[in-house]
């Protein structure tokens, strides 16, 4: 199978890339400024049209994973243009160009689509986002839903890996870094998520284009957890000093943007129709750790 991952150098997409290769996919690795470690190298700018078109149209893929995105909740907040024609105009510009090649595609959505005043959506939920970010993503499923054939939007939230991607560092990765080194590390206590290690996504992604399954699905962590009881699963997963993690509300931070408090997934769909099933935290977490060591 011939595949294109868009923002192969993220978090995800790296992930979706090493695994693909390893079952023998053909893997077409799309980046924007920091050339792809897995797959072959293929600059794209999502919020280029002729760019998008011209790219995927001559490589004609099988399947387009679309994880290419501004993820900076804050700097969306900020830059409200960018972020629509990066998560909103990109991914209508992606989904055009599938129907074109007649391709599969998955579009990588999140869970910030929800004002988070009930936590453990279902697909049914109705969004609201309360930032930009989730703003500019929930606009980028509806250009997807109407310009691609049959497409899967994966919904997903608080992706972690056991490597940097991008030059940047996620959450688990910088608590195990400030704990490792003796530092203090406020977490708060009062925002809940569904943590997802980019590994089971990744393959539950590919399990998807294998299959080509289409529609909405929650594709994340199988537990909800505040931020802060994630933090003191990673200390204890990995032998640190929980004392270390500091309580702190969602109204200290200088954040630049409403997080939504409770945006936590269900993901009773995924567990029912997917051979690859999400991972609770414990599971997760374990295998994070035995990433780390090799």
């Amino acid at each position: 199978m011939k595949i294109l991952i868009t923002g192969a150098s993220g978090l995800l997409g790296a992930k979706v890339a090493e695994l693909a290769l390893k079952r023998g996919f053909d893997v077409y690795s799309g980046y924007l400024t920091q050339v792809p470690i897995f797959g072959k190298p293929v600059r794209v700018d999502v919020s280029d049209r002729a760019s998008v078109y011209n790219i995927i149209t001559s490589l004609k893929p099988d399947a387009v994973i679309h994880c290419a995105a501004l993820t900076d909740v804050d700097r969306c907040e900020v830059e409200k243009e960018l972020a629509i024609k990066v998560n909103a105009e990109g991914a209508g510009f992606v989904a055009e160009a599938v129907r074109e090649a007649k391709a599969y595609m998955i579009f990588i959505s999140t869970d910030y689509v929800f004002d988070g005043s009930k936590g453990l959506y279902r697909e049914e939920d109705k969004p609201n986002p309360v930032n930009f970010y989730g703003y500019s993503k929930l606009l980028g499923e509806k250009a997807v839903e109407k310009a691609a054939e049959e497409p899967l939007i994966a919904r997903t939230s608080a992706i972690y890996g056991a490597k940097p991607a991008s030059g940047k560092v996620n959450f688990a990765l910088w608590l195990i870094d400030r704990l490792r080194s003796r530092q203090e590390a406020r977490v708060v206590v009062d925002q809940y998520v569904s943590p997802t290690l980019n590994t089971n996504l990744a393959e539950i992604l590919l399990e998807a284009c294998e299959r080509r399954l289409s529609g909405l699905y929650n594709l994340a962590g199988a537990e909800r957890v505040s931020r802060f009881g994630f933090a003191v699963k990673l200390a204890e997963t990995f032998d640190l000093n929980r004392n270390l993690i500091k309580e702190a509300k969602m109204s200290d931070m200088s954040w630049t943007a409403k997080r939504p408090i409770d945006s936590s997934l269900d993901v009773s769909k995924a567990m029912k129709d997917f051979k690859v099933k999400p991972m609770k935290l414990d599971e997760a977490l374990s295998v994070l750790k035995h990433e780390f060591s090799r």
